[in-house]
C-alpha cells in the first residue's frame, strides 16, 4: 500500500498531533539541497546557489561554512567514518570534506567535467560517489585518494548511491532506465528496468531490500540484492517522485511536482 501524505503527516499520528517547524536559513535563495545527520547530533546540508555547507543544531541554530572553490554547486552530502561530513562539488568536479569545526578540504576528481552527484559511505571505510556526466562510480578513501569505475552501460547518467545488505553500492540510472550494483572491487551489474522508469532516488530499506523512485513511470520500485523488481504506483499523478530514505517500517520518498510527502510500507 502506499500513502500519499502532506509533509505535516506521519504513519501512525492524526494531523491534529502533529507540530511542522521551520527554521530559516540566514543566506537568502541558498537553495538547500540535501541533508545528512553529522556525528555530532546535528543535521548538515549543501547550499547550492550560495557555495556554503549548513550546520543545524537541535534547537535550530544554523551556522554556515563557505566552500573554498567558487560556484561549486555542491548537491550530495553524507556522514563519513572519519567523523566528518563529506559532499559533492557539482560545478567544480571535486568531491569535499568538512570537519565538525567547519574546516574544508577538496579533492579533485580525475575525470573532468563529471558532474559528481550521490554520495554515501561505503562498507569499505571510503566514500562512494556518481559521476552523472562522467558515466563512473567513483570510490574516495578518507585520505583523498579517487579511484572510478565505468558504467558499461554509455548515457547511464547516474543519479544516486547507496549501500546494501549485500556489501555492495546500488545506484540509480535514469539515463538508462536501469539500477546499477558495484561491488567494493569494482565489478558492476546491471539491472534493467522498464523503458521510461527514469529511476532517482535510492536507498536501503529495513527489509533487506534497495527502493527507489521512478520519476517518469511514477513509482516506487524494489530490488532485492539477487536481482528482483517489484513496482508500486504511486496514486497521485506526476507527483515528481525523487529523494527516498528509510523509516522503521517504510520508505518516504519526496514529491517535488505534488508538495508531498509519500510513504510506502516495507512490510
Amino acid at each position: 500500500m502506499v500513502l500519499c501524505i502532506a509533509v505535516a503527516a506521519s504513519l501512525g499520528i492524526a494531523p491534529a498531533r502533529v507540530r511542522v517547524r521551520e527554521f530559516p536559513i540566514p543566506t537568502a535563495d541558498c537553495f538547500a539541497s540535501q541533508i545528512a545527520s553529522g556525528p555530532d547530533g546535528a543535521r548538515w546540508f549543501t547550499e547550492q546557489n550560495a557555495n556554503q555547507i549548513g550546520r543545524i543544531a537541535l534547537d535550530g541554530a544554523v551556522t554556515e561554512f563557505a566552500i573554498p572553490t567558487p560556484q561549486s554547486y555542491p548537491e550530495g552530502i553524507t556522514a563519513g567514518p572519519d567523523g566528518a561530513l563529506w559532499f559533492t562539488e557539482e560545478g567544480a568536479g571535486k568531491i569535499g570534506r568538512i570537519a565538525l569545526d567547519g574546516a574544508v578540504t577538496e579533492f579533485a576528481i580525475p575525470t573532468l567535467n563529471s558532474y559528481p552527484e550521490g554520495i554515501s559511505a561505503g562498507p569499505d571505510g571510503a566514500l562512494w560517489f556518481v559521476e552523472e556526466t562522467g558515466n563512473q562510480i567513483g570510490r574516495i578513501t578518507t585520505g583523498g585518494s579517487v579511484t572510478e569505475f565505468v558504467i558499461p552501460t554509455p548515457g547511464a547518467l547516474p543519479e544516486a548511491i547507496a549501500p546494501g545488505s549485500d556489501g555492495a553500492l546500488w545506484f540509480t540510472e535514469p539515463g538508462t532506465d536501469r539500477i546499477g550494483r558495484i561491488t567494493i572491487g569494482g565489478s558492476v551489474t546491471e539491472f534493467p528496468l522498464p523503458a521510461g522508469s527514469q529511476p532517482e532516488g535510492i536507498a536501503a530499506g529495513p527489509d533487506g531490500a534497495l527502493w527507489f523512485t521512478e520519476y517518469g513511470a511514477n513509482r516506487v520500485g524494489r530490488i532485492t540484492t539477487g536481482g528482483s523488481i517489484s513496482h508500486f504506483r504511486i496514486p497521485t499523478p506526476d507527483s515528481g517522485a525523487g529523494l527516498i530514505a528509510a523509516g522503521p517500517n517504510s520508505m518516504w520518498f519526496t514529491e517535488s511536482s505534488a508538495d508531498q510527502i509519500g510513504a510506502i510500507r516495507t512490510g
